[in-house]
């Protein structure tokens, strides 16, 4: 079987590859621990099978930092898989990580700083669990690595503290597992954020803290207070946007809310203040009312249920986001305060809906040119305002995936304290 993936590595056949793993999943692990003469991954790569050499990659990365028989060494490996195509850098496996993730985890320092030289971005590429190499480098306790990458990437702020699918910097992960080399290095040569919390409002004195005593743990505690008090007092950046934004919407949420429902008390047209079902002969009326129903209702049952269904959709989606806001969950990403934006864009338009059916209600006939001509024009404009803001987040999510995947260079994605400048004025 291996004789065979020899022989389809030097003809660069992708479909026998294919057979062969079809019939044995497991040949390329067996290559990757068994010391065969040539890796088919050296061989297509000495014979300029780009295609082959990018199929294996995608099915096992780990081949890239794996030794051949001739000591000619890994890094060899990867300067002649470079030196046919640098993308190679960005390519994934199931697991969705690329090569200088599966090198960080392994430790193979000269190959990380190879992968580096050739294609920076790829040290902001995230695996499917938000986790940056960083992020590897720390939670395999691989040092060297991760000072090969600090120093690469230079002042990269954002990068140092980036937080995982569990809202954990570095810096969490390096103080859960107790690295006390580790923690000093990153307080010393990063600007990694000390007070940081998770998505559950922990600190990295917080998880300390909480983890199981033992010898460590005095130097590590005297490394953080140390590192929190001789640094200014200064709120991260993406908690105090997060700090902003919660206070907006609680505000704005709460404001929607008294008036949609001060509006199902008192609706347009008012409610009647009499009973009325028979006639001074005691005859049935046509049209009777009750005391405390809404006029509308009788009047115009189409707005009036046109108004009480926007009216209701404006009120509970208030109702809501004030209901998140004070739940006491760990809603502290993102991702979160982004759902809370859209139900607050719904609540604003369904309010809007509203004051334009109870204005048209109330309106006499002789009016209603004019009010068609208003409702048009604010209409148009507030639609247009919609999908501009609309338009605008789509572009930026695509942006965030496009940057979290690899597909763009840091220099193309907006700076990060200009997002937040323009986030701040969004609600």
């Amino acid at each position: 079987m291996e004789k065979r993936l020899s022989d389809a590595a030097m003809e660069g056949n992708i479909a026998t590859l294919k057979e062969l793993l079809l019939e044995d999943p497991l040949l390329l692990n067996r290559t990757i621990v068994s010391c065969v003469s040539e890796t088919p991954l050296h061989i297509s790569s000495m014979l300029g099978h780009l295609g082959f050499v990018k199929e294996l990659l995608s099915l096992k990365p780990e081949l890239a930092s794996e030794f051949d028989s001739h000591a000619k060494g890994y890094l060899e490996i990867v300067k002649e898989l470079l030196l046919v195509d640098p993308e190679l850098c960005m390519v994934r496996n199931q697991e969705g990580r690329t090569p200088l993730h599966v090198a960080a985890v392994k430790g193979r320092v000269k190959v990380v700083s190879e992968l580096v030289r050739v294609k920076a971005e790829s040290t902001r590429v995230l695996t499917d669990q938000a986790e940056t190499v960083l992020h590897l480098c720390v939670g395999h306790n691989r040092l060297e690595g991760l000072k090969v990458l600090v120093e690469a990437i230079g002042k990269d702020d954002e990068l140092v503290n980036w937080e995982d699918c569990d809202g954990n910097t570095i810096l969490h992960i390096a103080v859960s597992k107790k690295q006390i080399e580790t923690i000093k290095f990153l307080l010393a040569k990063t600007c990694v954020d000390v007070d940081a919390l998770n998505t559950n409002g922990s600190s990295a004195l917080d998880i300390l803290i909480q983890s199981p005593r033992d010898l460590r743990d005095m130097e590590i505690e005297e490394l953080l207070q140390e590192s929190s008090s001789e640094r200014p007092v200064v709120k991260h950046q993406h908690t105090d946007w997060l700090g902003r934004k919660r206070s907006a919407l609680m505000v704005v949420a709460s404001l929607i809310a008294t008036v949609a429902f001060q509006a199902g008390l008192t609706p347009p047209g008012g409610v009647w203040q009499d009973d009325l079902t028979v006639d001074d002969n005691g005859n049935p009326v046509k049209d009777p009312h009750i005391a405390g129903t809404a006029v509308m209702a009788y009047t115009d049952t189409i707005e009036c249920g046109q108004f009480m269904i926007f009216n209701t959709i404006a009120f509970l989606a208030s109702l809501s986001i004030i209901l998140l806001l004070v739940s006491g969950l760990p809603i502290k990403r993102r991702r979160w305060m982004w759902i809370q934006m859209v139900i607050l864009w719904i609540a604003i338009t369904a309010q809007v809906v509203t004051y334009f059916i109870s204005l048209r209600h109330m309106s006499p006939s002789k009016v209603q040119g004019t009010l068609h001509e208003v409702t048009s024009i604010s209409v148009l404009t507030w639609l247009v305002l919609i999908s501009v803001v609309f338009i605008g987040n789509i572009i930026r999510m695509n942006l965030w995936v496009l940057r979290k995947y690899g597909y763009i260079k840091e220099k193309e994605v907006a700076v990060p304290n200009a997002e937040i400048d323009d986030d701040q004025e969004e609600v």
